[in-house]
């Protein structure tokens, strides 16, 4: 019996790309590259600062102007975290939904406290979250298992009884092996070679209210 809907935040419950990417552009035009369009920046916007200053300029972690790199892009982010940031069409139909059948949710995500603690209140969810778990929350982040179990633990439900939706495979990992409903969102930030058909999922969605057909 299902009793939690669990969530990812970015691509899944709040289309955050537009302002990742503002981010981005910020950083590359500060270090006379070229910007990024929006095509280009949407299937990365889940990966994180790393993720997007790698596809941006190549600038991974090992590279010793990374560390300075990122810090500028968070400082922007942090400026711009919730100017163009919004939920997804149907997230709050689907909430209210989920609240009117007596089920708890919540949100599981890579990103740091700092920026979610701040953008979670402005984002206008019709029922608030029953627990919300950051990526430095527990000190390791998804694919690690103990996000997920840490969740469940504070809205006292077993992984079994939960499903988890996101749109990255390091989602469907996360909520496979704590023993979740993995269920991928069609909608979210996933790029043509991800290759989502070997991704363990037990099922994906187009909208969010099509999530009850899978419960």
């Amino acid at each position: 019996m299902i009793q939690a809907v669990l969530f990812d935040l970015d691509g899944t419950l709040a289309d955050t790309a537009l302002d990742l990417g503002g981010a981005l552009n910020f950083v590359l035009r500060a270090n006379g590259l070229a910007e990024k369009t929006m095509d280009e920046i949407r299937p990365f916007a889940s990966h994180g600062a790393n993720g997007l200053l790698e596809m941006g300029a190549g600038m991974t972690p090992g590279h010793p102007d990374h560390p300075q790199w990122r810090q500028a892009f968070l400082n922007h982010y942090d400026k711009c975290y919730a100017d163009e940031t919004a939920l997804f069409e149907g997230v709050n139909d689907l909430l209210r939904e989920l609240d009117q059948r007596g089920l708890a949710w919540g949100i599981i995500t890579n990103k740091p406290a700092q920026f979610t603690d701040k953008l979670v209140p402005k984002l206008g969810f019709a029922v608030p979250p029953a627990v919300v778990v950051s990526g430095d929350t527990c000190g390791v982040a998804k694919p690690n298992v103990k996000p997920m179990l840490h969740a469940c633990e504070k809205i006292g439900v077993k992984p079994e009884d939960c499903v988890y939706l996101g749109d990255a495979e390091r989602d469907m990992l996360a909520a496979k092996n704590a023993g979740m409903k993995a269920v991928l969102v069609n909608w979210g930030y996933i790029a043509e070679t991800d290759g989502t058909e070997a991704w363990l999922q037990d099922a994906r969605i187009d909208a969010p209210m099509d999530l009850f057909a899978v419960l």
